[in-house]
């Protein structure tokens, strides 16, 4: 319980800043994210407010009118609109991948992106597929970050700010129904509660049967339903001090494990046929507590954050089509299922002092702590036809569902980090970006596997109840970056960094499994991550702002590398390490705004990895799993008055991602695949009708390929009609 101590030096810090929030003399002025017209954008994603064109960094960024205006209601919708930014989504809700210029990720392994949400960052990989609440900004930064963001911005940054309470009664509500038999509600209201204290409450709740078909029930086999709740009170103690509280809940209930089996990615021609329909339910819990004293000397601000994730799988394990039944079936007579538990807790805490903006030199330090719990179990269950039987922390004792496999782990982790960057702006055309951060990760692991369902692999050292593992991960991340504007609204920028991202455990004895099943890389242990990332930027903008054009190029070495491996054998998702990969590429990206009301947007992203070392043969010189090749966005914005106080609304994207490998091998490579979104509708002064499909033309591919053949089929087309209205 050593991490959940941490509680009392989390506390005493939050009372430090408190009181050194009654010291202060004067108010320093507050940055805001929002965009000061209608083409110029503020961004924090070097902590500190910039214009999005000055910032030396790639980042695309989505304002609350980007977000309305092409529906951005879940991760993948933004992550569609990026270049060189892919989601991999799988059959399990907890398990979407973020890849960012090629730095890939894996299921129960740490994130490749950190994802801060209001200045705190998620703990776990599995919060990160939710839909978006009441957000007021979104921002993707692209290359190692972790100098700024710690152990896992080592492909870059995901920054979700969500939108403040305000000074008077305002709301929003927004209805709408889909054709999976679906509806959903979305609703927000903010304003005072007394003097100097704020509220914002927002909800969302989203309800159906699914969208694809599973022709042995004659039942859809993803429906979903979702319940978002985000409170938040803001308490402006003194001129100085401010007190923000935040709270939120998500709560999620669809299926998994419907798999088919193909030996070729591109096939799409076998139907969903899975006899036990599975469940997949997973609670996100967060509170954070935010204290903030500004002043001439500075800023200082203390986080403190609390995290709850649980998440159990169960499903069908074998009986997919091509395959009748399993090889356990036809030599024993039974067949299997499968199930796994997650519970992750995790507090966390983070003090950090930011000097004036308006000096020549700027400079943020900081110190970091979270203290991380988490259990997992997984196991297989002989099939009896009398569905599956939830796993958590013990084996099935279900005559109707005995246990045939378990293995069940529990991790105490504690890392801490020291920061600092510092912006020295030598004259008006010159700006130098120093970054360090020092992050060392503990990380400790129980073997809890009861002693008669302990792998025992000829060759390897038996398990052993109670087995502790213990390893410390540790890395320095610079950041450098020099900055050149030969004119206003010219930026030049290049630069270097270096990210990390920790090291694990695999499930006990599934180094000793892989090897028996003749598979490589795969140990008890992951290594650490390290990718270095030169990178080199331009930023254009035309006086009038009529014009935007960015580019950048890339080039990274990264060590250690994560690649998924999943074993049928005892229903285990492990990683393993390639020990060195190549990856380099560029983006380009133009905004051209013809009319008034019309906005015309184009981005290409290119991305070329290799394999570079190898322990198993034929896999060097292959490009690295779940990249894509290349994506392509088109996008068209209109809006224009049909009445004094009736608008059109209009709003077409188009996005190709180019080839895309899934496994170290390259076994099979997914074809480019074009997908097309639309949304049309009327908007008056408080209200809007809009009609929306995604996925227009109704394209049929895999969204997912796991090794062994496994393909998770993506959703076909969605359409619907929604209105809003506000107040």
């Amino acid at each position: 319980m050593k991490s959940l101590g941490t509680l009392s030096w989390l506390l005493a810090g939050s009372a430090l800043v408190m009181a050194t929030g009654a010291m202060a003399q004067t108010t320093a002025a507050a940055a805001t994210t929002a965009a000061t017209d209608d083409n110029e954008i503020l961004v924090t994603a070097l902590r500190r407010s910039e214009s999005l064109q000055n910032v030396p960094a790639s980042i695309t960024a989505f304002t609350a009118k980007t977000i309305e205006a092409a529906g951005i209601v879940r991760p993948a919708d933004f992550i569609g609109l990026t270049p060189n930014v892919n989601l991999v989504q799988t059959q399990n809700a907890g398990s979407s991948f973020v890849i960012i210029r090629g730095i890939t990720q894996a299921r129960n392994s740490e994130p490749s992106v950190a994802v801060v949400v209001d200045g705190v960052q998620q703990v776990n990989a599995a919060q990160f597929n939710q839909e978006l609440v009441d957000i007021e900004q979104i921002e993707v930064l692209k290359g190692p970050q972790g100098a700024l963001y710690g152990r896992n911005a080592i492909g870059g940054a995901i920054i979700i700010t969500s939108k403040a309470p305000t000074d008077e009664l305002a709301g929003k509500i927004t209805a709408g129904v889909d054709n999976g038999f679906g509806y959903f509600a979305r609703a927000s209201l903010s304003g005072p509660v007394a003097e100097n204290l704020k509220f914002r409450l927002a909800g969302t709740w989203y309800d159906t049967d699914g969208f694809i078909p599973n022709t042995f029930l004659g039942e859809d086999a993803d429906p979903f339903k979702e319940f978002n709740l985000r409170g938040n009170l803001l308490w402006q103690a003194t001129p100085e001090l401010t007190v923000d509280l935040r709270g939120a809940v998500s709560l999620l209930r669809t299926q998994a494990f419907y798999y088919n089996i193909v030996s070729d990615v591109n096939d799409v021609s076998l139907p969903v046929r899975v006899n036990n329909a599975g469940i997949n339910d997973r609670d996100l819990y967060n509170a954070t507590l935010r204290i903030e004293h500004a002043s001439d000397i500075g800023t200082f601000t203390s986080t403190t954050s609390y995290d709850k994730v649980t998440e159990i799988l169960t499903g069908d394990g074998f009986n997919f089509l091509p395959i009748p039944e399993s090889l356990l079936f036809q030599f024993f007579g039974f067949d299997i299922n499968q199930s796994q538990y997650l519970d992750v807790s995790a507090w966390s805490q983070e003090f950090r002092y930011a000097s004036p903006a308006d000096r020549p030199l700027q400079v943020i330090v900081g110190a970091y702590g979270i203290g991380t719990q988490r259990y997992i179990s997984t196991g297989n269950l002989i099939d009896t036809g009398n569905g599956v039987t939830p796993i958590f922390r013990t084996p099935s004792t279900n005559p109707l569902n005995p246990q045939q496999t378990f293995l069940a782990d529990a991790q105490d982790n504690f890392a801490w980090a020291l920061f600092g960057n510092a912006i020295w702006k030598l004259n008006d055309q010159l700006r130098v970006d120093a970054s360090l951060r020092y992050d060392r990760d503990t990380r400790e692991n129980t073997t809890l596997t009861p002693a008669n369902f302990l792998p025992n692999v000829p060759g390897f050292p038996p398990g052993v109840t109670g087995q502790v593992r213990k390893r410390t991960f540790d890395a320095w991340q610079p950041k450098l970056t020099l900055t050149w504007k030969p004119l206003d609204n010219v930026t030049l920028f290049g630069g270097w960094s270096r990210g990390f991202r920790s090291g694990g455990f695999n499930q006990t004895g599934v180094g000793g499994v892989a090897a028996s099943n003749g598979i490589v890389g795969v140990n008890d242990v992951f290594e650490a991550e390290i990718a270095e990332t030169f990178e080199i930027g331009l930023k254009t903008q035309t006086a009038d702002r009529l014009l935007t054009f960015n580019a950048s190029a890339f080039t990274t070495k990264s060590e250690n590398s994560y690649f998924f491996v999943f074993l049928a054998a005892n229903s285990t998702q492990n990683l393993g390490n390639v020990p060195e990969t190549r990856i380099k590429g560029f983006e380009v990206d133009a905004t051209l705004r013809p009319l008034p009301g019309l906005d015309l947007i184009a981005a290409f992203g290119y991305t070329d990895s290799e394999i570079k070392r190898f322990p198993g043969p034929g896999v060097v010189g292959n490009q690295a799993p779940l990249i894509s090749r290349y994506t392509l966005n088109l996008t068209g914005n209109y809006r224009a008055p049909l009445t004094e106080t009736l608008d059109l609304t209009a709003r077409v994207d188009y996005r190709r991602t180019g080839r895309t490998w899934f496994d170290v091998e390259n076994s099979t490579s997914r074809d480019p695949i074009d997908l097309v979104d639309t949304r049309v509708g009327v908007a008056g002064r408080n209200w809007s009708l809009t009609g929306f499909a995604s996925n227009l033309f109704d394209i049929k591919y895999n969204a997912e390929f796991s090794p062994g053949g496994f393909v998770f089929k993506a959703r076909p087309r969605r359409y619907g009609v929604e209105a809003s209205f506000n107040f």
